[in-house]
């Protein structure tokens, strides 16, 4: 049994980029991976409060700069983080932290770094609620999840 986690690969979506019931399948508030279903995600595309804003090249750079800045700060070891135009994936060490914890610390400094740079995301929010994480205790899982949050991101058409 292990105790700490190697890491934490931890990924968060834009707001309105990923709603209950998309195409792609979609994770069920505290449940598990449910399937598409089309009328769902058209009742919940209809229904934000807020118009969706991508991030752009200059966010994107922000917000990396504020997950670095806040491993740092904390000690953190961190394998990768790569800011997307509508999600962000994070692989990173923190010891004596849950992966929520992790996961909100890094959303809420890179929230702040945004609004700082623009109003565009003043009263409004910037990111979906909650995200992903889950723990990786191998070196091996290690590798693929850093791989995967690095290059085979970088290797998708945005």
């Amino acid at each position: 049994m292990i105790d700490e986690p190697l890491a934490f690969f931890i990924t968060w979506t834009v707001y309105g980029t990923w709603l209950q019931g998309d195409e792609r399948g979609w994770r069920h508030y505290r449940g598990g991976h449910e399937k598409p279903q089309p009328l769902l995600a058209k009742w919940r595309r209809e229904r934000l409060l807020h118009d969706v804003v991508l991030l752009t090249e200059q966010q994107r750079c922000v917000s990396k700069q504020e997950i670095e800045f806040h491993c740092e700060r904390r000690g953190w070891k961190l394998w990768v983080a790569n800011p997307r135009s509508n999600h962000v994936h994070v692989v990173v060490t923190a010891l004596k932290y849950n992966g929520a914890k992790v996961r909100d610390q890094l959303k809420a400094n890179c929230t702040r770094g945004l609004r700082e740079l623009n109003d565009i995301f003043r009263d409004r929010p910037v990111w979906s609620r909650g995200g992903d994480w889950k723990c990786v205790n191998s070196e091996d899982d290690l590798a693929v999840v850093v791989q995967y949050a690095s290059e085979v991101q970088d290797a998708k058409e945005e």
